[in-house]
């Protein structure tokens, strides 16, 4: 394998493939990075078996062939190469090692044979189709952070892709639950969705898609299989296995009859969360809302820090309520807000709280109250 690249192009395509690649391997290969000359591009595969990501990018190949090298320390060097640098990579295959040279700066690094390298297996998936990179970036960015991280719920640990109803139309939607917040993000259903099986994309791979989802005018073609699931670009491909479980009935959760209304401004909100809660110590405390009319009064009480209180001028018409939260989720739930105004709906002290943005019930969240 003989080819010359740029480094920017380089860099951008292994940071992308290297970020898959698990820090602590029993399984030497897996630290590596697969690196597939062919044609006028090449391509950097790396997986951990239950994601794999492929990047390709335009160079000058003067011999096809493939190589494995350690992804982190190969990252590590392209990074600190100059700017513009043009860089070569050689692997003649008998040496086991690869040549990386640019301008005065050579390295020889240590391969692993190509054919130890793991390939996920292609899938047949039921259903393919393509969404605006805006989409879903609204759709996993917004539910992301409900995700649980309790092993022992593992059908948990992921974010719920399927084809739902919501007021008699299809939609595709995205849920998130820990049991203690939930977050239920609905979009237009894309044409080809319709017969998509329900799947749990698992949070690395939430976090790995994000980067495909930068650029608002790209479109990614989506795959579904009731064991994989798969997100494309014509620069990057990451395939995932979804988790094998069923996710439990959130429809339960999601309260139907809240009725004390408050809307108040989300910025200023959040805020003043953020300040009372700076006494506690545990970003677990709670704060206490006291709603009266037109009046939000939010409160932290921590014995051994001191005590804070905060007024805000809201919306609301309802009898009083005193209703304790977590800080944190409280802060998690008011930075998903993109509109002015964020409405909360309660029903008693002890009841779930359901919270959405303004008059948009595209997005909606549920937080479980705690005991003050």
């Amino acid at each position: 394998m003989k080819l010359s690249i740029e480094r920017a192009a380089l860099l951008r395509a292994v940071a992308r493939a290297q970020s898959v690649v698990e820090r602590r391997n029993t399984i030497p290969i897996l630290a590596n990075v697969l690196i597939e000359a062919e044609g006028d591009e090449i391509k950097f595969r790396a997986t951990d078996l239950d994601i794999e990501v492929v990047d390709n990018a335009p160079a000058k190949v003067e011999r096809a062939g493939s190589s494995t090298v350690n992804a982190v320390t190969f990252h590590e060097i392209v990074r600190k190469l100059p700017d513009g640098a043009l860089v070569s990579l050689t692997d003649d295959g008998a040496s086991g090692r690869l040549n990386v040279e640019a301008g005065r700066s050579s390295f020889a690094l240590a391969t692993l044979p190509r054919q130890d390298f793991p390939v996920m297996a292609t899938s047949e998936y039921d259903s393919t189709f393509t969404a605006p990179a805006p989409v879903l970036r609204r759709l996993f960015d917004k539910s992301k952070f409900a995700i649980s991280t309790e092993e022992t719920r593992y059908y948990l640990n992921g974010v719920y892709m399927h084809v739902a109803d919501a007021e008699g139309r299809q939609v595709l939607r995205c849920v998130a639950t820990d049991g203690h917040r939930l977050a239920r993000i609905d979009a237009e259903l894309p044409e080809g969705a319709e017969g998509m099986p329900g799947v749990i994309v698992p949070r690395k791979a939430v976090g790995e898609l994000r980067k495909l989802l930068e650029d608002d005018e790209m479109k990614i073609e989506v795959s579904v299989s009731e064991t994989k699931i798969r997100f494309a670009t014509p620069e990057i491909t990451l395939t995932s296995k979804v988790i094998d479980g069923t996710f439990p009935d959130y429809s339960r959760v999601i309260p139907q009859g809240n009725s004390r209304k408050l809307e108040v401004d989300a910025s200023d909100f959040a805020r003043a969360v953020d300040r009372v809660a700076t006494v506690s110590s545990e970003r677990s405390r709670a704060v206490k809302m006291q709603l009266d009319e037109d009046r939000l009064i939010l409160s932290v009480n921590a014995p051994d820090a001191g005590n804070a209180e905060e007024e805000l001028v809201v919306a609301y018409a309802d009898e009083k309520l005193e209703i304790g939260f977590n800080a944190k989720y409280l802060l998690e739930i008011a930075s998903q807000v993109d509109r002015e105004n964020a409405v909360f709906l309660f029903n008693s002290s002890g009841d779930p709280t359901l919270m959405r943005e303004g008059d948009d019930t595209s997005a909606v969240y549920v937080v479980m109250p705690m005991r003050v």
